[in-house]
């Protein structure tokens, strides 16, 4: 199985920027499809990106789309998750998570996760 640790949260103000960081262990990263994934307080746990295990292609929830960026070095056995213009409602702990298909967009799909990295932005 794949461990996996995300950092790189943190506060930020609205309009900047943060990247975040999914190093993973264990097992080759480029092995799974990846995604990233966040929870708000008090809501459900919602898809935000993922990348194809098969092509490297990235896919985006219509919310952070065109501002947020995913991608992956294996070199590095790290996935990022690079966010621009943040907004007060991008607020959430960020998990990564690795997924046997090829990517997805559900939560259920995912069998392992990191812990979560806090990220918060100030209006």
């Amino acid at each position: 199985q794949v461990q996996l640790v995300e950092s790189g949260g943190g506060l930020v103000q609205a309009g900047g920027s943060l990247r975040l960081s999914c190093a993973a262990s264990g097992r080759t990263l480029s092995s799974y499809g990846m995604g990233w994934f966040r929870q708000a307080p008090g809501k459900e746990r919602e898809y935000v990106g993922a990348i194809s295990r098969s092509t490297g292609n990235t896919y985006y929830a219509d919310s952070v789309k065109g501002r947020f960026t995913i991608s992956r070095d294996n070199a590095k056995n790290t996935m990022y998750l690079q966010m621009n213009s943040l907004k007060p409602e991008d607020t959430a702990v960020y998990y990564c998570a690795a997924t046997y298909s090829d990517y997805d967009f559900r939560v259920d799909e995912y069998a392992q996760w990191g812990q979560g990295t806090q990220v918060t932005v100030s209006s």
